[in-house]
C-alpha cells in the first residue's frame, strides 16, 4: 500500500502588501494544481478492484477531483 504525502509548508511570511499576496495566490494555486495532478496519475494506475477497495469506481476519480 503506497502512501501519498500532500502536505506543504512554506517559509513565506504573511503577505503584507498587494504584490505579495498575488505571488502567494499564485504559489498557492500552482500547489493545488500540482496536487490534483498527482493524485489524479496515482488513482488513475490503480486497477479497478483496488479502487473498488476504497470505495471508488473509475468515474468517480475526475469527480472527486472537480471539487
Amino acid at each position: 500500500m503506497a502512501f501519498l504525502d500532500t502536505s506543504h509548508t512554506t517559509a513565506l511570511h504573511p503577505p503584507r502588501n498587494l504584490l505579495s499576496k498575488l505571488i502567494k495566490k499564485i504559489f498557492d494555486a500552482l500547489i493545488s494544481w500540482n496536487d490534483t495532478r498527482v493524485t489524479r496519475n496515482i488513482l488513475s494506475q490503480l486497477s479497478t478492484r483496488e479502487l473498488n477497495d476504497i470505495g471508488l469506481a473509475p468515474g468517480d476519480i475526475e469527480r472527486i477531483l472537480r471539487h
